[in-house]
């Protein structure tokens, strides 16, 4: 049997891709593969922010989902819808993924369903001062709303979840960094922000872009425009410290942030939700 072509395997991918929006707002949202019929879907973390998000397929189906593990550190979701026989797509293993290797990555940037882009892996690893987890680095044109989509290789088998870009590099989280998050279940409590990495002297601030409603940042009064410099009394030396301290937390996590002038540092006690901890 001939391998499939590009043609076949773009069909393919795109019918696995999915639409990730928030039950209660039209604007924003990002995307999700099928992981497996059974409707098993993997995204981001900071897409699936809700707990329970609607879920649109390529044919123009829309399904309520639930969320059923977060890792806020490697910033994925899985999520559950109630509906069977989907077209899942295939994982591939990450770690013979090599530079060079063409990619393609499929999703929903700006309104546009199923867009897909090509490139090539640039760089495979960790970034400094970015995050302690591997990255796949690829030269793929991303935009708001591919988060959560899939990275595939020629064949058209996942090697990776898109999250964010950084310079003018795509980064995904590895397919097997996915299968592992999978199987663990586990899930780390989530504050309730988007945040963009700054730099703050000799560490690294998150700055405040938005604050969900009724989540543990707005019980707990922290605004946009914040700037989180410290959790526990540690400074962030990672954009991913927050989480991983998030990942320690129990109950009450103490946050340090500058607002206003930035001049003097605040201090709040946020108590953070039960955990999702229903294996994926």
């Amino acid at each position: 049997m001939s391998a499939p072509g590009f043609g076949e395997v773009a069909e393919s991918l795109r019918r696995a891709t999915v639409e990730v929006r928030s039950a209660e707002r039209r604007a924003g949202g990002g995307s999700g593969v099928i992981w497996r019929p059974d409707g098993l879907i993997v995204t981001n973390a900071h897409v699936a922010r809700d707990s329970q998000p609607v879920v649109q397929f390529w044919d123009g189906r829309r399904f309520p989902a639930r969320v059923t593990a977060r890792d806020a550190r490697r910033d994925l979701a899985a999520l559950r819808v109630d509906t069977k026989n989907l077209p899942a797509a295939t994982a591939a293993d990450s770690d013979a993924v090599r530079v060079g290797e063409l990619v393609i990555a499929v999703g929903n940037p700006l309104g546009f369903s199923g867009a897909l882009t090509t490139g090539v892996v640039h760089a495979l690893g960790r970034l400094t001062g970015l995050s302690r987890q591997k990255w796949i680095q690829a030269n793929v044109r991303l935009a708001p709303g591919n988060s959560g989509g899939p990275l595939a290789n020629a064949r058209g088998e996942i090697i990776g979840i898109n999250t964010m870009v950084a310079g003018e590099l795509g980064l995904a989280v590895p397919s097997n960094s996915v299968s592992d998050f999978l199987r663990r279940g586990a899930s780390t409590p989530m504050l309730g922000v988007v945040v963009r990495p700054v730099p703050a002297g000799q560490s690294v601030g998150l700055l405040v872009l938005e604050v969900e409603r009724n989540s543990p940042a707005e019980a707990a009064s922290l605004q946009t425009g914040d700037l989180l410099i410290a959790a526990e009394g540690r400074y962030f030396v990672e954009t991913d410290d927050l989480s991983a301290t998030l990942e320690r937390a129990k109950e009450i996590v103490r946050v340090r942030f500058l607002r206003g002038d930035r001049a003097h540092p605040r201090e709040v006690a946020v108590r953070l939700p039960e955990r999702v901890s229903e294996a994926a």
